[in-house]
């Protein structure tokens, strides 16, 4: 977190939080949703502004309520999810990074939603795999250790008797691939896609 944000936060402590303006997109883009936006559940415009995604991703966080947040000097700007909080890509020499642009460089699991997405975890960060992206994954997708196409992993999704065979092969490791339905995501790694204020 920037110094001078923490400088703000010890001023003014009392600064009340702000939800609904900010969001995260499936393909990692921090969007502004204004008035317009949020009415007519738009997705918001994309920030392009160099300096201020600099800001943004050194001053993304959560609360112990797993709601995300950035902090913008003194107020903590929610964010809404479409997703999860990280979006990976892949990268030719990281292997993967994340949209705050920290690498990612161990998977210590990993799990295919019933949509076909892909999701890593490492450590505390939970991370959808940029649809963009999801070609040169498959080519990584082991069943028996063996390579697949898309018409096995179409296959796959459908059934669950060999799910338990299928493995993500990552610089050198395979990653055994749980399921899990997209409708779960959030629940099952404690998050809020859309955070709410604390109730009095």
């Amino acid at each position: 977190m920037d110094e001078i944000v923490k400088q703000a936060m010890a001023k003014w402590p009392n600064v009340p939080h702000c939800y609904g303006w900010l969001a995260l997109d499936a393909r990692g883009s921090w969007r502004m949703l204004d008035e317009r936006a949020q009415t007519l559940r738009l997705p918001g415009d994309k920030i392009v502004h160099a300096a201020l995604l600099g800001f943004i991703n050194r001053n993304y966080t959560h609360d112990d309520r797993g709601r995300w947040y950035f902090q913008n000097g003194p107020q903590r700007v929610y964010v809404n999810l479409e997703a999860t909080p990280y979006i990976a890509r892949t990268d030719p020499e990281h292997g993967f990074m994340l949209q705050t642009g920290a690498p990612l460089p161990v998977i210590e699991a990993a799990w295919l939603t019933d949509t076909g997405q892909l999701i890593f975890k490492s450590g505390e960060t939970i991370a959808l795999v940029d649809d963009r992206d999801m070609t040169q994954c498959i080519s990584r997708l082991r069943l028996h250790g063996a390579a697949i196409d898309d018409e096995q992993l179409l296959s796959l999704l459908e059934e669950r008797d060999n799910f338990a065979a299928l493995s993500f092969d990552y610089r050198g490791k395979h990653i055994p691939l749980q399921r899990i339905a997209r409708q779960e995501i959030a629940r099952h790694f404690k998050f809020e896609r859309v955070p709410q204020p604390d109730k009095d």
